[in-house]
């Protein structure tokens, strides 16, 4: 070859710096961190084969990855020696580090209050696994920046093969098919959940009924099957309910402009105490349901559920399948740009002839659907009816939303960003699940990673725009 390195010390596909001495540095660090991995692998009690290939796959990705960053910063370096007004010393780091420090700092903080609070927690592997993660934090958010569009996707890509790599090493069988599919299902909930959330957020509202509408919808369907209404009729039926409680704030909200918050969660409120009266009348037993759930019910939601014989819950597939509708729908449908418009810039929008009031009301519509969808699944999955089933869903959808990099002031993100931090809370969850967190202290973690996500995309020029 006539010429080995282009302009930018990229040759071909590959990426190699400049300087020979940070080749072999990063080779060195390849070859630190695969032989902690190989050591990690043994100690875990995990195949001869499964090691190996973990840390060849490892050692190759890392290589590539470091190297990646170490020609960005080598361009960036020399684009600074000609930008004088660049800040210098401390205050130049600080400026254009903010977020990654904080975040990293928080990251510290956390990690050194659960070494104080939980015993078993002290050991060598969550040590490692906790500074392998910061560094990957350092190289998400680096190489993230050269991302015109789709910083937040990537940077929430990196973040979950980090927790999958450091989870699979450090907890047994958490790459069991069994796990696997556990975290699928659970993700399939949740993930259907988001689907009006993500719609509303673009919009630049939010929807705190959704965890009220969940959990009504999952005592009133096992109430009406209770009474004798034909399951299947019975799940129309409160989809249809849904669905109109969701118009019903779309309605209220848009007229209301500005409430849509203090709005939504009354009405919550609301529906979930009259569900519980309705339900409650003639039974010692509020908040509760008891009765039959149908087969088919069961099978589309629970663990051993199946699909065309396939040891696969349908709920699993359920999701893909809406996830890829939405994502398409966003994407290329008039429905998906006027969406867009709207939350990018209502009067540009309104300008050209689009109904504000129609997509307010329809995404709070659908919003309303998928939040009753999510509580006919639970009732599969559960068997029994419990109004407080979607408690949790309305944190998580936020920060599934958030997480993802969906703006809260809507005209950015997306339901392809969602399904990324549907996964990410999962797996998270999945990993302090499995080094033996509470749940009290999941709620903690999951609070203090939203801090960062939004102050990462809020501070995006396409936000700083509209404000």
């Amino acid at each position: 070859m006539s010429q080995t390195f282009g302009d930018n010390g990229r040759s071909g596909g590959l990426f190699i710096p400049r300087s020979r001495a940070l080749v072999w540095l990063n080779l060195a660090v390849t070859f630190v961190v695969a032989a902690i991995s190989f050591g990690l692998g043994f100690w875990q009690g995990l195949s001869a084969q499964i090691v190996i290939l973990y840390t060849i796959v490892l050692a190759a990705v890392l290589f590539w990855l470091i190297n990646y960053v170490a020609v960005i910063f080598e361009s960036r370096s020399s684009s600074l020696e000609t930008d004088t007004a660049a800040p210098a010393g401390g205050s130049g780091v600080w400026a254009g580090n903010r977020v990654l420090i904080i975040t990293m700092a928080v990251m510290l903080i956390v990690y050194l209050l659960i070494t104080a609070t939980v015993p078993s927690f002290r050991s060598l592997g969550n040590l490692i696994a906790f500074l392998l993660l910061e560094a990957i934090l350092v190289f998400a958010f680096k190489v993230g920046n050269r991302f015109a569009h789709g910083r937040s996707a990537f940077i929430g890509l990196i973040v979950l093969l980090a927790l999958i790599v450091i989870s699979s090493f450090t907890i047994n069988g958490f790459l069991s098919a069994a796990n696997i599919k556990a975290i699928l299902l659970f993700a399939a909930f949740l993930g259907i959940a988001c689907v009006g959330q993500t719609l509303v957020a673009l919009l630049g509202g939010l929807d705190l009924s959704i965890p009220f509408v969940i959990g009504a919808s999952n005592i009133g369907l096992l109430f009406l099957i209770s009474l004798g209404v034909p399951p299947w009729l019975a799940v129309v039926f409160v989809l249809v309910i849904g669905g109109a409680l969701g118009f019903l704030n779309g309605v209220l909200s848009y007229r209301l402009q500005g409430q849509a918050l203090i709005l939504t969660l009354g009405m919550g409120f609301a529906i979930a105490g009259l569900v519980q009266i309705l339900t409650s009348i003639g039974s010692s037993f509020g908040g509760n349901v008891f009765g039959t759930v149908p087969k088919w019910l069961q099978n589309l939601a629970a663990m051993n559920g199946r699909t065309f014989g396939l040891a696969v819950p349908p709920t699993i597939l359920l999701w893909i399948v809406i996830a890829v509708i939405v994502i398409v729908g966003l994407r290329y449908s008039a429905f998906g740009r006027y969406i867009y418009a709207l939350g990018g810039n209502r009067r540009s929008a309104k300008l050209i002839g689009v109904s504000e009031f129609k997509y307010w009301t329809l995404a709070y519509t659908i919003s309303g659907f998928s939040a009753a969808l999510t509580g006919a699944l639970l009732l599969g999955w559960s068997g029994g009816g419990f109004i407080g089933v979607g408690d949790q869903y309305l944190f998580t959808t936020l920060a599934a939303v958030v997480i993802g990099g969906t703006s809260l002031m809507g005209g950015y993100g997306g339901y392809g960003y969602t399904v990324i931090g549907v996964l990410v809370l999962q797996v998270l969850s999945a990993f302090l699940i499995g080094i033996g967190l509470k749940y009290e202290w999941q709620q903690f973690i999951f609070g203090l990673l939203i801090l960062p996500m939004v102050a990462l995309y809020g501070r995006a020029p396409h936000i700083r725009a509209q404000v």
